[in-house]
């Protein structure tokens, strides 16, 4: 009698793959108001546990501004790709931004901090996102693009 096949992994939701491209790009941009004026600051990001756990440079107020706000934040791989890999993808969500301490396991997920953000030393902030409300978009055929010289 032959060995009883084991049941397939369940199709992975859309929610879910993009968790797993976002944890591929080190990069997002998150956005958020204050005091009605739109603006975007281009953060570090892991994934865990379903959460995006972003680092940000404390020395402009934004931790401040967006803790208890409702973000969104998205990220991409349209800068990442090499010559031949035609398919890019992008994840977007919105969430509540909440600031937090990250643990030591975290922090060496997040890899060493900048040295500098404009001039002054960076000082780490981290902020926890539960994402809802998640988009993903996926394209074929988009050639990577080369960097060229002008004169």
């Amino acid at each position: 009698m032959p060995a009883p096949v084991p049941p397939a992994a369940p199709p992975a939701t859309d929610e879910q793959r993009a968790l797993d491209l976002l944890a591929r790009a080190p990069y997002g941009h998150l956005s958020v108001t204050l005091r009605a004026l739109p603006f975007v600051i281009t953060t570090r990001h892991i994934v865990s546990d379903g959460r995006v756990l972003v680092r940000l440079h404390g020395g402009y107020g934004y931790s401040r501004a967006c803790d208890g706000s409702v973000i969104a934040y998205n990220a991409d791989n349209f800068g990442g790709r090499e010559e031949g890999d035609e398919d890019v993808w992008h994840v977007q969500f919105v969430g509540t931004a909440r600031r937090f301490t990250p643990g030591a396991a975290e922090l060496l997920r997040f890899g060493p901090a900048p040295r500098v953000a404009d001039n002054a030393p960076f000082l780490p902030e981290y902020l926890c996102i539960e994402p809802q409300f998640i988009t993903l978009h996926h394209l074929e055929g988009v050639p990577a693009r080369q960097a060229a010289h002008s004169s």
